[in-house]
């Protein structure tokens, strides 16, 4: 069995650099922002998604998705590459404020 080598996606509490952690993920694997990512738990604001991946972020714990809750907010994004600000992100209905939001994510190569 092939061992996958983890990839490193950035999560922040406020912008690039601020309240950062860097987070080995590995392909389709749930990340809960529970125990020492707890800090983050409601209160990721940017994040860094590394080339040829696609990241999902999540409301709720476990990697599921509700449907549009919150006035309207979608209960999930899907991100590619580059640096986000979690003020405008594209969801499923739209560009979306998910600031402060996010309780799991997931990643995966595209």
């Amino acid at each position: 069995m092939i061992q996958e080598t983890p990839v490193t996606v950035t999560v922040c509490s406020g912008g690039v650099g601020v309240g950062c952690a860097a987070v080995p993920t590995v392909s389709d694997t749930c990340i809960n922002l529970t125990g020492g990512l707890s800090f983050l738990n409601k209160e990721i604001s940017t994040a860094v998604v590394p080339g040829g991946m696609i990241c999902t972020f999540f409301q709720d714990f476990g990697c599921t998705a509700s449907g549009v809750v919150n006035a309207g907010t979608d209960s999930q994004v899907f991100l590619g590459q580059g640096t986000w600000n979690f003020f405008a992100v594209p969801g499923l209905s739209g560009t979306t404020n998910f600031n402060d939001l996010t309780s799991s994510f997931t990643c995966s190569p595209i």
